[in-house]
């Protein structure tokens, strides 16, 4: 497992962690949040008797754990439990401490939702509008962002009929769209924005939210006309969809003199913004 080490904060304590490039996907050791939620004088014991009552009670989480090389208090690289973020919020759910509650009432709630959504799935555009709201984006970026998600459902909807499995081939697929429009591999694409588990397409300017979501469309439309019967036939086809956003991109760039594809991530972008809009304030007093 190719990772790279980091130290995260939680209540301005320390907490190991390592991402996996190759899964994206951050690992956080499972001794060090339990030290922070159970203030316990030996959190390593405390972890080593939860982790049998767990296994007794045929906990299939704690059976999945990893275990990883990470710096210990005294400099050296010693091998910890690690439990990535499903994982991790399972065994939080075990704690029996005040510090877990905000954990525990947050799971219900975010539960309670998604049942909701199930009754009512208007719920859930209500619910990405307030969010998006809430990080700052402008409502014309967030009509978009709607409108991109009506796309990509179309696009996924086709393939789920053409026999496509979801998960890695759907990665597959959308990775070929992605080279062919932008020239890069998603991966690649979210290398360049600086992200990690962060969703691409939140982090996306508005023109390339749009080339993305006409590569997307076109792949839907040609897989329709096309129908293609094999999974490496909807390669071919997805590769013909992003090319057509690729003839897009190369030509704005070619009228603006400007590239397309930016290093911009969300956090920047919403700086931007927020700068447009106090800067339209000063001017108005």
């Amino acid at each position: 497992m190719e990772n790279k080490n980091a130290i995260q904060l939680f209540e301005d304590q320390p907490i190991r962690a390592a991402w996996d490039e190759e899964k994206e996907e951050w690992y956080f050791s499972v001794v060090d949040v339990v030290r922070v939620l159970t203030d316990s004088p030996n959190p390593q014991t405390y972890w080593r008797v939860m982790k049998k009552r767990l296994k007794d009670e045929g906990n299939e989480t704690v059976t999945s754990c990893n275990a990883l090389k990470m710096t210990a208090a005294d400099g050296k690289k010693r091998m910890t439990d690690v439990a990535d973020t499903e994982q991790l919020l399972r065994i939080i759910q075990s704690i029996p401490s005040p510090k877990a509650e905000p954990f525990k009432l947050w799971l219900a709630q975010v539960g309670r939702e998604r049942i909701e959504e199930t009754i009512d799935p208007e719920l859930a555009i209500d619910r990405a509008l307030e969010t998006y709201l809430k990080k700052g984006y402008t409502r014309e970026w967030i009509n978009q962002r709607l409108q991109a998600i009506q796309v990509r459902k179309e696009l996924t909807d086709e393939w789920q009929d053409r026999g496509v499995q979801k998960g890695v081939e759907y990665a597959i697929l959308t990775d070929e769209i992605t080279r062919a429009w932008s020239g890069m591999s998603t991966r690649q694409y979210k290398r360049l924005k600086g992200l990690k588990k962060e969703n691409l397409r939140d982090n996306m300017t508005t023109t390339e939210l749009v080339l993305n979501m006409l590569a997307e469309t076109s792949t839907t439309d040609i897989s329709k006309a096309e129908q293609p019967q094999s999974f490496s036939e909807n390669m071919d086809v997805a590769r013909k969809g992003g090319e057509v956003a690729g003839i897009a991109r190369k030509a704005l760039e070619e009228r603006t003199g400007k590239p397309v594809i930016t290093a911009k991530n969300a956090t920047q972008l919403n700086v931007i913004v927020t700068g447009l809009i106090e800067d339209a304030a000063e001017k108005d007093k």
